[in-house]
């Protein structure tokens, strides 16, 4: 590091206090070297600052230093110190006389931010006004056609900047015809290549030029320090630019990192072809991958072992959805056998007549859908159509039609060219794309009738299917039932299936080449590989 007097610190390197061979320094005769030091120019040894009473921030504004005994042996040796920097101060004069300058050349027109202090400021006030009234008369002559005009053009850009003619009063400028010809600042106008707005903008800012010589001051400090902090990261930036290019500082090619390749390598790269990177990345996966294989074996996986039940598990679940959708499918076809022997049963008339029996006219129920009042004679038929009105102002649909082997009557399916999807719903409860079909007027109602709720008699309801409302739409619910039933049970294999392939896969990539390469796992006790308890096997 740089030192003071032209000398550079002894490098502390492994020297310490202890050493019995370590050099001397300073008056104190130490070998102590981790504090500040300076040294003499003329004896080329070295001093602690706190031992010649020299601080670190005095020996930056010396140029020349002696110790004490040299000045003694010699008197023409002087101490001599660098000059003070004056570029900020000349830097701050040539601000001052831009701003009195703009000043000289500004306008008669008052700043909007009117000082409003009391007392002596307020003659300190009056007393620049004075000074400022007799700067600006002096940009008059009093003599030309522009001094003697009293009145604004309103055409001009200055006067358009006038906050009397609904300008934002920013250039603070009086009229051009009203500017002398003598003596008045040349303007350049909008259309003409004169002063850019910044510089416009900062000449014409004349008023309160002390209140804003402190902010001038700290913008010009803060510009100085952006700008060398700018230097330094470029600086920086181009050190590691020079380290990872394939170029380095002096100038040399870098060499490339292939297995015996002595040929340059390409800029940013690390390797002059594609087959030097491949030959070195072949090299590694034939040098680590064979250790790496070792340590797998030796070491047993917790994950592996829990794959394994998982994978069990999901098998055991498998079976059992697939039993559950063959019961299904029995249910479905024991369904149809039923209906079908239903519809060969006759019509009974005295069965019509004990229907209506027993009913309570005057009672009433509301519909679950409209929330109207209705007869419970007819509330399952009002509710069904209620419901399917509702239901088909609302579409379910997918991009793709659905397709299960050993599958029937699942799903609607139905295309809708509008949308672009088919149809989700229920095929048997769709009341989009599906219409019940019309009853004759012979047909049985053909519903099984139970007792005790779920005990079967083996007997069928007669009445008209028309005239029956305790049974209305009953094939329609049963086969809904037993569909909705086989859905669920093929969306749990779908799930498991989903499940079962990203085990797997978990479990294939686990001892890949990929992985065995990037993960290891490190044996701290070679002899016991196995860290769990003998409850955890």
């Amino acid at each position: 590091s740089w030192r003071p007097g032209g000398r550079s610190r002894p490098e502390p390197g492994p020297v310490t206090m202890e050493t019995p061979s370590a050099p001397v320094y300073c008056i104190c005769r130490k070998p102590d070297i981790n504090c500040f030091m300076i040294g003499c120019d003329s004896c080329t040894e070295w001093f602690h600052g706190d031992c010649i009473g020299v601080s670190e921030k005095a020996a930056k504004s010396i140029r020349v230093w002696y110790c004490l005994s040299c000045r003694d042996k010699d008197n023409s040796l002087e101490i001599k110190y660098r000059p003070k920097k004056t570029k900020e101060k000349e830097e701050k004069e040539a601000e001052l006389e831009k701003e009195e300058k703009a000043e000289e050349d500004g306008s008669s027109t008052p700043h909007p931010k009117m000082d409003r202090r009391r007392g002596s400021q307020v003659n300190r006030k009056q007393a620049d006004d004075a000074v400022l009234y007799i700067k600006r008369s002096a940009r008059m002559c009093g003599e030309c056609d522009a001094c003697l005009r009293t009145e604004d053009c309103a055409q001009c850009d200055f006067c358009k900047d006038m906050k009397k003619f609904g300008g934002p009063n920013k250039i603070r400028q009086k009229c051009r015809l009203r500017q002398c010809e003598v003596r008045a600042r040349v303007w350049h106008s909008e259309d003409e290549d004169g002063l850019s707005e910044p510089v416009r903008k900062k000449a014409v800012k004349v008023k309160h030029v002390k209140r804003r010589e402190k902010k001038s001051e700290r913008k010009v400090k803060l510009r100085r320090h952006k700008q060398k902090q700018r230097h330094r990261e470029r600086v920086r930036h181009s050190e590691r630019g020079g380290e990872g290019g394939a170029k380095e500082v002096g100038g040399a090619l870098r060499q490339c990192l292939g297995p015996g390749c002595v040929e340059a390598a390409r800029p940013n790269s690390k390797y002059c072809s594609e087959d030097c990177g491949m030959k070195l990345a072949a090299n590694r996966i034939y040098e680590i991958l064979p250790q790496r294989i070792q340590q797998w074996q030796q070491s047993p996986c917790v994950a592996e072992e829990t794959g394994r039940k998982q994978l069990e598990r999901i098998r055991k679940e498998q079976q059992a959805a697939r039993l559950r959708l063959t019961l299904m499918e029995k249910r479905f076809h024991e369904l149809e056998s039923i209906i079908a022997n239903a519809k060969l049963q006759q019509v009974q008339q005295d069965e019509e007549v004990n229907e209506g029996e027993g009913d309570d006219t005057d009672l009433q129920i509301f519909c679950v859908s409209c929330s109207h009042p209705i007869n419970p004679k007819v509330a399952l038929r009002h509710m069904e159509r209620c419901y399917a009105k509702y239901e088909s102002q609302t579409s379910f649909g997918s991009m793709y039609p659905t397709r299960i082997e050993g599958a029937t009557r699942l799903f609607c399916d139905v295309y809708n060219p509008h949308s672009k999807t088919y149809c989700k719903r229920l095929q048997v409860l769709c009341p989009e794309h599906s219409r019940d079909p019309k009853v004759p007027v012979d047909e049985v109602c053909g519903c099984p009738l139970v007792k005790d709720v779920f005990e079967p008699t083996g007997e069928f309801c007669r009445v008209s299917k028309r005239k029956c409302n305790k049974h209305y739409c009953w094939e329609k619910l049963r086969r809904a039932e037993v569909d909705l039933e086989r859905v669920r049970v093929w969306y749990k294999l779908d799930e498991l299936f989903e499940q079962e392939r990203n085990l797997r896969t978990a479990m294939t990539n686990r001892a890949g080449l990929l992985a065995l390469m990037l993960h290891q796992t490190i044996q701290h006790d070679p002899i016991t590989t196995d860290l769990r308890s003998s409850k955890d096997r």
